[in-house]
């Protein structure tokens, strides 16, 4: 058997693409050379892995033996073969795509399934390939492939999830509604069963429908991480994240081997929801303070740093103790002293510091769960928080801040302008409570969002206040 070698640090999947595209070849018809080949994939220095070089080298292999003469020098190809020669879907098209653009391509040779994620790209044509046999005519002039149009499938909201449905609970609505407004992180605590999750899961629905640079960002991760559905374009639903409380590090940020995004990456441009906080391992809560601070994940390697984005809201739900009832109205915490503050103190005060509101949910009463007056459906929610943020979209008109959660200290004191009345019962607040210059800030920028709810130029008192009433349960709970 002729000797076939890919070099250029292959992982164990791209070593196997000599099988694949041997027997490919072989089963279509192809003569495969009785020659030592070498394929080298450049640059040398970086870990090639996954099955997508399949189709590429098998066309390279086919040119070398000349036994296809086709000009291809503004093409590109990706795709892994079946032993049959059909053509399987492959991660990281759209991203691909791109970069094939980037580099002056022309076109691009895909399997069927990714093809409307590739024609996502402006500038590019993008062949839908089902079998070898398929493209082997197209080059050679005999049968031509039409290039992908992209379908532009818009994603059904879950008709099921709608804040309406939620009784009572006004105040942690309106919380919610704030954080929508300017893309606050929020910390929910309450017993067992007063609606915290059911409150979470709706966020969504009332958050601004993304804009198409966000669903090209969005989609490309979830296009690297393998997450993104066979067959679909681009994700133009906000992503709602939930991972489970035994999640890792790695699982929480991104890595492996060759790292891939991990929750809070997939979570960009959405929720990443963290149901019974205190229950996360300490070392994963505390990898959330740097991306929730610059909006992006640095992943270090031997061979390289990955960075990938992560500008996502935080959504935390937690129990006020071990067992759920402390401060509860009606039923008995059984817990010490001791356990509740152990259990509280789970939660760093640095990571408290970085989620802008803070927000009791008490039980519901049985009066509001049996109420018959319709509550507030999300897309009333909604058409205020479009609203605010349509201020937010001016203001920060030509920079990268999208929203006043993440107001850049150079023009923060032009952005939060306060009136004397509203100066004063900050500085009060400030002094009586103790607060950390990140409290100060996280006030500020939620007093702002309040104020454009308003339609305010000028943060008022009654901003300032609701405000502070967000920052107040971290000393309620944990220095009591």
């Amino acid at each position: 058997m002729a000797a076939f070698d890919i070099v250029g640090l292959p992982d164990a999947a791209v070593k196997e693409s000599r099988d694949r595209v041997r027997a490919a070849m072989k089963n279509c018809g192809f003569e495969f050379p009785n020659s030592r080949l070498i394929i080298n994939l450049a640059p040398a220095d970086i870990k090639k892995e996954g099955p997508l070089y399949d189709l590429p080298i098998l066309i390279t292999v086919l040119k070398a033996t000349r036994q296809i003469t086709a000009n291809t020098d503004d093409s590109a190809f990706i795709g892994e073969l079946s032993l049959s020669g059909e053509l399987r879907g492959v991660n990281g098209v759209l991203p691909m795509a791109i970069e094939a653009r980037a580099l002056g391509l022309k076109k691009l040779y895909v399997p069927a399934v990714n093809a409307n994620e590739g024609a996502v790209v402006d500038g590019l044509e993008v062949y839908p390939v089902k079998h070898v046999f398929e493209l082997i005519d197209h080059l050679a002039g005999r049968k031509q492939i039409e290039p992908a149009v992209f379908r532009h499938d818009d994603q059904i909201p879950d008709s099921a999830l709608d804040f309406s449905q939620v009784k009572g609970q006004a105040e942690a609505k309106r919380a919610l509604e704030i954080a929508a407004a300017g893309g606050h992180n929020v910390l929910l605590i309450g017993s067992p069963g007063a609606g915290k999750s059911m409150l979470a899961k709706r966020m969504v629905t009332i958050l601004p429908e993304m804009t198409f640079d966000e669903t090209i960002e969005t989609t490309k991760i979830h296009s690297i991480a393998g997450t993104l559905q066979k067959g679909s374009g681009l994700i133009t639903m906000r992503p709602f994240r939930s991972p489970h409380h035994t999640i890792t590090r790695v699982g929480m940020t991104g890595g492996g081997t060759n790292p891939k995004p991990g929750e809070i990456s997939l979570s960009h441009n959405g929720v990443l929801f963290l149901d019974e906080l205190p229950e996360f391992p300490r070392s994963v809560l505390e990898v959330l303070r740097q991306p929730l601070e610059d909006g992006v994940v640095s992943i270090s390697r031997a061979h390289g740093t990955y960075t990938y984005p992560s500008e996502f809201m935080l959504i935390a739900a937690m129990n006020p103790c071990p067992c759920g009832f402390y401060n509860h109205p009606k039923k008995t915490c059984t817990c010490s002293d001791t356990a509740v503050h152990k259990y509280l103190n789970r939660v760093s005060g640095p990571l408290l510091d970085r989620i802008d509101i803070h927000i009791e949910v008490p039980p519901v009463e049985y009066d509001d769960l049996t109420a018959k007056s319709g509550e507030e459906k999300s897309a009333d929610i909604r058409a205020r928080v479009n609203a605010a943020r349509a201020i937010q979209t001016e203001r920060f008109k030509g920079s990268r801040t999208k929203c006043n959660a993440h107001i850049q200290p150079a023009v923060f004191e032009d952005v939060c302008v306060m009136d004397d009345k509203a100066n004063r019962m900050l500085k009060a607040a400030f002094d009586k409570l103790g607060m950390t210059a990140r409290a100060y800030d996280r006030i500020m920028k939620v007093a702002r969002t309040i104020a454009d709810l308003d339609q305010s130029e000028i943060i008022k008192a009654s901003h300032i206040s609701e405000a502070i009433q967000y920052r107040t349960l971290d000393r309620k709970y944990w220095h009591e």
